[in-house]
């Protein structure tokens, strides 16, 4: 397991559940890479309501129910690993917001010890 310091960043990808690359569904291509290119980890969270650029509101809502909610991906790692991330999702992104931020990592270990 990759121990990662203190201080990282986090990486922020907003994009729509309809959002593709190729034949698979973008969120699903940009784990891959981002495990393929080893950086330290990402989860992908499926949002019930939000809107973007457009203003167009996608929602969870039975009678509105949206083909194209909103999926935000988070990457945690140091700020160069995420930095030498940038182009690719440059190549992969056609559309979406992406923001990065200062973040303090608090690693939780078994035994109930944390460590900063």
């Amino acid at each position: 397991m990759r121990h990662l310091p203190e201080n990282a960043v986090l990486l922020r990808i907003m994009l729509g559940e309809s959002d593709r690359h190729g034949h698979q569904p973008l969120y699903e291509a940009l784990v891959l890479k981002l495990r393929e290119l080893g950086l330290a980890g990402a989860t992908v969270l499926r949002s019930p309501m939000g809107f973007g650029a457009n203003s167009t509101i996608h929602t969870a809502k039975i009678l509105q129910l949206s083909m194209d909610m909103p999926i935000i991906i988070e990457v945690v790692d140091t700020r160069e690993k995420i930095e030498g991330f940038l182009p690719v999702l440059d190549e992969m992104m056609d559309g979406g917001l992406a923001t990065m931020e200062d973040i303090r990592v608090i690693h939780y270990r078994p035994g109930g010890n944390a460590s900063a």
